[in-house]
């Protein structure tokens, strides 16, 4: 009884550390299944949604072992995802007894992301990056820089905060830095007079804000047939894409407002 539930204990710790770090649901299912299969689990039976988990163990018809994990997206980090099948791989060539896998687990749930100086200087480069790809101009795209830079520092301020913000006014907030940012560049590269498209600079600034992952994830959901999550991350991705476009649109119409602003 003690070692089926250790076995299912690793299970959900592995499901949990791949559903966090925003995995796909089939992956999560199919790595639980793997790993309980690998060391002898008596039927085992998982059922993984986009923010939790329920998994169990039967011995003849009797449920033994039975567990429930709320799991919040807090970030992601694909180097975890990486690592957890890894050490599935390896669970199923029968090379890491179980007391070993709870270890390495527990290393991997440790390891931290990128330095946060790395990743808001690849904020402020990919939103040059993408105003230059969709039409910007040379001067457009070192303008975004900018924008880029300074949603890079307000969305790591706001997720060091002790009280998370809701997802769409933290969406809607981020888009509105950027939105302020790029006006405040504009408008002060056209009184040296250098001309530069602002639609171009916002676009190229906002790109750090898509929710991408969510939206593939969502369809990969789906075309795996797992309606109900593919359906909840789609939700997800239209209200991040909501947010933004509030974000950007409020502070937009508040400079229309303002004496000698002109967009």
């Amino acid at each position: 009884m003690e070692g089926q539930r250790r076995i299912l204990d690793l299970c959900v710790d592995a499901g949990e550390t791949l559903l966090a770090n925003g995995a796909e649901i089939y992956r999560v299912q199919q790595t639980m299944e793997i790993i309980a299969r690998s060391y002898g689990a008596r039927s085992f039976h998982v059922y993984v949604l986009t923010n939790g988990l329920f998994a169990s163990m039967e011995d003849g018809g009797a449920v033994q072992s039975a567990a429930v994990r709320s799991t919040p997206r807090v970030e992601m980090n694909l180097g975890r995802i990486s690592a957890v099948n890894a050490l599935s791989r390896e669970i199923v060539a029968g090379r890491v007894p179980l007391e070993e896998a709870f270890a390495r687990l527990a290393q991997i749930r440790a390891t931290r992301g990128l330095p946060g100086w790395l990743m808001v200087s690849a904020s402020a480069f990919s939103a040059a990056c993408f105003c230059y790809l969709f039409g910007g101009s040379a001067v457009d795209a070192f303008t975004a820089l900018a924008p880029g830079f300074a949603v890079g520092l307000f969305t790591r301020a706001l997720a060091r905060a002790r009280t998370p913000l809701n997802k769409l006014v933290s969406n809607m907030l981020s888009a509105g830095v950027v939105a302020l940012v790029s006006l405040a560049c504009v408008q002060a590269l056209g009184l040296a007079g250098v001309a530069c498209s602002l639609d171009k600079v916002i676009i190229g600034g906002i790109i750090p804000l898509v929710p991408g992952v969510a939206l593939t994830n969502g369809i990969r959901d789906v075309a795996n047939c797992d309606y109900l999550s593919g359906t909840i991350r789609a939700i997800d991705a239209v209200l991040i894409a909501a947010g933004i476009a509030l974000g950007v649109g409020l502070v937009l119409k508040g400079a229309a407002l303002l004496p000698g602003v002109t967009i």
